[in-house]
C-alpha cells in the first residue's frame, strides 16, 4: 500500500472496499426497447486503479492511483451479442456468426462499435450510447472488491471462460453471454469470454488521485480489458491492461455499452 504517494485517500479507500456502494447492494436495471440490451446502474464512488505490489502476474504499468467516478452510469450487463449487433447493423463480421445469437459479437475493430453506437443513439429517444472509459470498466469489474478478480484472488473455469475452460467444458470459443455467475453488481463476463474495447488511449497511469475521464495522450493504441476465451487467467485480472491498434480485429475482441441520457 503506497500511502506515501496517495496519502490518506488511498488508505481509506482500501479500508472501505474501494467504493461508496457495498458489493452486495442491488443495482437498478434498464432495458433498451430496440435491442433488448439490459443495462445495470453502476453507482458513483471512489476506487483504487492499478494493482498492489505482489498481486499475481502484476505488471509495472499497473501504478496504483485513486479515481473518482463522479456520477452513476449505466453499463451493459453483458457483452453485445450477435443478435443485438445484427438488429442495428446490416452485416455481421463475427468469426462465430451463425453459431448462436447469444454469443458475443467479435472480430470487430475499435471503429466498428462506434458506428453501431451512433446508429443506436439515432434510433433511441433521449439516450446516448458509448464505450466505457478504462476507469469505468475497471470500477465495474471490481464491483466493490479489492482482489485480483471479483471472485477473489483466483479464477477457475467454473467462474469464467478463459483458456483453462476448454479442459473442463470442451468449448475453446466464446460462450453465450451470461453463462457464468455475475459479479456483485449484476455484470456478467467481466472476466474472460471476450476482450472488451474501451474508449481510452493507452496512456501511462498518473500517481495522483483524479476524476475519471477518457485518457488521451497521442498513443496509437487503444486499451482493451477483461481477457478472453483464448487467453489465461492472468489476462482476466481486473487490473490487467492490454492494447490493440484501433483497426485490429480478431475472434476474441468484442465490447459492451454505456448508456447515458442525451443532452438535448
Amino acid at each position: 500500500m503506497r500511502v506515501g504517494i496517495l496519502g490518506g485517500w488511498l488508505a481509506g479507500a482500501l479500508a472501505v472496499g474501494s467504493c461508496a456502494t457495498g458489493p452486495s447492494a442491488p443495482q437498478a436495471q434498464w432495458t433498451d426497447p430496440i435491442t433488448g440490451m439490459v443495462f445495470v446502474q453502476v453507482p458513483a464512488g471512489q476506487f483504487v486503479m492499478g494493482s498492489p505490489p505482489g498481486e499475481y502476474m502484476r505488471e509495472v504499468q499497473e501504478v496504483q492511483h485513486g479515481v473518482t467516478v463522479p456520477e452513476p452510469f449505466w453499463l451493459g450487463a453483458v457483452e453485445v451479442t450477435h443478435a443485438q449487433w445484427t438488429m442495428v447493423m446490416s452485416d455481421n463480421p463475427g468469426e462465430f456468426a451463425g453459431q448462436g445469437e447469444t454469443l458475443p459479437v467479435e472480430s470487430i475493430s475499435w471503429f466498428q462499435p462506434h458506428e453501431f453506437l451512433g446508429r443506436l443513439t439515432e434510433r433511441s429517444s433521449g439516450n446516448r450510447f458509448r464505450l466505457p472509459t478504462e476507469a469505468e470498466w475497471k470500477y465495474a469489474c471490481r464491483a466493490g472488491t479489492t482482489s485480483s478478480y471479483a471472485t477473489g484472488d483466483t479464477l477457475n473455469p467454473h467462474q469464467a471462460n478463459f483458456d483453462a475452460t476448454p479442459a473442463t467444458t470442451g468449448e475453446g470459443k466464446p460462450t453465450p453471454v451470461g453463462s457464468f455467475a455475475p459479479n456483485a453488481w449484476g455484470l456478467f463476463d467481466m472476466h474472460g469470454n471476450l476482450w472488451e474495447w474501451t474508449a481510452d488511449e493507452h496512456c501511462p497511469y498518473p500517481s495522483e488521485v483524479g476524476v475519471d475521464a477518457v485518457a488521451s495522450c497521442g498513443s496509437p493504441l487503444k486499451v482493451i480489458r477483461g481477457g478472453s476465451w483464448y487467453f489465461g487467467d492472468d489476462s482476466a485480472r481486473c487490473a490487467l491492461r492490454y492494447t490493440h491498434e484501433p483497426q485490429d480485429v480478431g475472434p476474441s475482441l468484442g465490447f459492451r455499452v454505456v448508456r447515458e441520457r442525451a443532452i438535448r
